[in-house]
């Protein structure tokens, strides 16, 4: 396991995980999917529990939720619950207006079980040196298609991917500028799909930090197959960092 030596600021994280993940097909919201032992919830939580700075996680739950209760992680004295809205925004929002005041938030999803260490700690660096914040990102490999306007299975054409970039998470924000970016987002209708979108809309341009393609968000059954065998090569990886 690698861990933080610099000082940095207190830092408050941020899972969303009231969604439902209909594409999962599953009978239980995708987030307590189980991989061996551990939902998928508990092995987003516990990686971002290493870093020392990280001093609360606030997870956010949707009204209905009955299992999050039942994992011993929610006995942990750092691990906090916020009840979410109908968006995404809405649910880091209630997470926002709940916390103490402090410079930096971290939002992860709470279905991208497979963060390393080394991603997180790039990330968490930031602090150090930029007053907005930045993402996790990987430069778009893939060709990308356009479909067009009036079907959906249809090319339009293809999209320069040139300067293209997908979005991972977590994301590190200034607290004061994600709370007043999301409320402009939630006042005027806008619908956004992750946290830098917000800060994107009013100018501001979050750094873009490179991180693996290991870390998956699950969004499909044939996800989880992936996450597990990502997850014991990570497993397998701090063993032998610890014999070294």
């Amino acid at each position: 396991m690698i861990f933080l030596k610099k000082n940095l600021p207190d830092i408050i994280a941020v899972l969303p995980a009231a969604g439902i993940g209909r594409r999962m097909k599953c009978r239980v919201p995708k987030q307590y999917s189980m991989i061996g032992n551990k939902t998928l919830l508990e092995y987003s939580i516990s990686t971002l529990m290493c870093q020392s700075c990280i001093k609360q996680i606030i997870v956010v739950i949707s009204s209905s939720d009955h299992w999050f209760r039942k994992l011993s992680i929610s006995n942990d004295a750092k691990v906090a619950t916020v009840i979410g809205g109908k968006t995404r925004t809405d649910s880091v929002m209630a997470a926002l207006k709940y916390m103490d005041k402090v410079d930096w938030v971290i939002v992860h999803d709470a279905v991208r079980p497979c963060l390393h260490q080394d991603d997180l700690l790039r990330l968490l660096e930031i602090t150090v040196y930029s007053c907005v914040g930045g993402i996790l990102a990987i430069p778009v490999a893939d060709t990308i298609k356009k479909a067009c306007v009036n079907s959906s299975r249809l090319i339009d054409y293809t999209v320069n991917r040139k300067n293209l970039w997908r979005a991972l998470t977590p994301q590190l924000f200034n607290f004061s500028l994600l709370k007043c970016s999301l409320s402009s987002v939630l006042e005027k209708g806008y619908i956004i799909s992750d946290e830098s979108s917000a800060l994107e809309l009013f100018g501001y341009h979050p750094q873009l930090i490179i991180g693996r393609s290991d870390n998956i968000k699950v969004t499909y059954p044939e996800d989880l197959i992936l996450a597990s065998i990502y997850l014991s090569q990570i497993r397998e990886n701090e063993e032998f960092l610890k014999c070294v």
